[in-house]
């Protein structure tokens, strides 16, 4: 070979050298589980695979034109012994992996709870797992700890040997969470939750990403998920907490924006209830939570008359973020309850009237149920005796 030929070679030799083999050597009890799942797999596959092809090349030499030594058969057409060889082994293969597919599937399921930390230690039930929400944004990862009252942006960190259980949503298009050396990955999907179950058994450094196209910013969309012992996970929150800040509904507008390549950014508190309006779709101040959309839907609805409970986004109005109505971006307006006395009728409040001094003044917003006592729909004003 040239000289030039192998100054040629000597990039993909390198790229090859530099190769990263989390997916077979993971941290996590959830991925080694996965990968010995592909492995057996893989090798069930090649119990056909390889006499085929090993058999393809025999069958082309041993019967080659000018071998003039094999036997010529040209009446032959069956063979009883040949048909079972022939229909058995690939049908006791496939049973096989059918057998491990089904357990994997059950067992491996990422809204099933573990029920161990490893294959010689089961899960110690008088722990609380670490829980974990997840939002997808555009671009970037926002994690929130509900336990600690903090949350992080492009990072993420959890004890070594404890459980982990994320709850996964996504703010505008639909991502993918994914952590190759902690569990398979997972759906970040818009008004819509999905689950995690997982855990890292060796302390480290591993790299998260998306793993579904989710727009000009998605090849920046990635953090570092560190897994760390008991001390170290109390230094790295104590450390978040000492960032400062709050994240609350005003600043998780502004954070939900869409921007490239975020660095770190952590806020030592965090609104109780963000995650749940983030999932709900009604971060913004008087807009209907999809919960309690689907509570007026499950109900019949409210017709024509629903339309005037709309209003026009005021943030991101001119962005088009959705506009099924009209041209400018609409939501539906939320419906507050105030403690009224015992058989008085509960009257719908609409924005634009700020509902931050009446939530100050003792009313509270549950979630929806549909009022029985009340004549008039959503998005008309009360009568000024009700």
């Amino acid at each position: 070979m040239s000289r030039l030929k192998i100054l040629a070679l000597l990039p993909l030799v390198a790229a090859l050298s530099g190769c990263d083999y989390i997916v077979l050597a993971p941290a996590g009890d959830i991925a080694a589980q996965q990968r010995d799942l592909v492995i057996i797999s893989t090798v069930l596959m090649l119990l056909i695979v390889v006499p085929v092809m090993a058999l393809t090349v025999l069958f082309a030499w041993r019967y080659r034109q000018s071998n003039t030594q094999a036997r010529y058969e040209p009446e032959w057409d069956h063979s009883t012994k040949l048909e079972l060889v022939i229909w058995s082994a690939p049908l006791l293969i496939i049973v096989c992996l059918g057998a491990l597919t089904w357990m994997g599937t059950h067992l491996l399921d990422p809204y099933r709870t573990l029920g161990r930390i490893h294959a010689e230690r089961a899960v110690d039930q008088s722990k609380a797992p670490l829980e974990v929400d997840v939002v997808a944004l555009d671009w970037k990862w926002l994690f929130i700890y509900p336990d600690y009252g903090i949350a992080t942006v492009n990072e993420l960190a959890a004890p070594v040997d404890r459980p982990i259980t994320f709850r996964i949503t996504a703010s505008s298009v639909m991502n993918s969470f994914y952590i190759p050396a902690l569990a398979g990955q997972i759906y970040a999907m818009p008004g819509m939750e999905t689950k995690l179950h997982a855990v890292v058994n060796h302390a480290g450094t591993y790299k998260g990403f998306s793993a579904n196209y989710s727009g000009a910013g998605f090849s920046g969309m990635h953090f570092n998920f560190q897994g760390l012992d008991d001390k170290g996970f109390d230094t790295w929150v104590a450390k978040a907490k000492s960032a400062g800040g709050s994240l609350g509904r005003a600043e998780y507008l502004q954070l939900e924006k869409p921007s490239q390549n975020e660095p770190v950014r952590r806020w030592g508190t965090v609104d109780a209830d963000l995650y749940r309006l983030i999932l709900n779709m009604c971060v913004e101040t008087g807009k209907m939570c999809q919960s309690e959309m689907m509570a007026i839907d499950a109900k019949g609805g409210n017709g024509h008359q629903g339309l005037n409970n709309t209003l026009p986004l005021t943030y991101d109005k001119y962005a088009r973020r959705g506009a099924p109505l009209g041209p400018e971006p609409v939501f539906v307006a939320g419906t507050c309850t105030p403690d009224a006395p015992q058989g008085k009728t509960t009257a719908s409040i609409t924005a634009p009237v700020d509902t931050a001094p009446l939530l100050g003044a003792g009313l509270k917003r549950p979630s929806f149920t549909p009022l029985k006592s009340s004549s008039f729909f959503l998005g008309q004003r009360p009568k000024s005796d009700s």
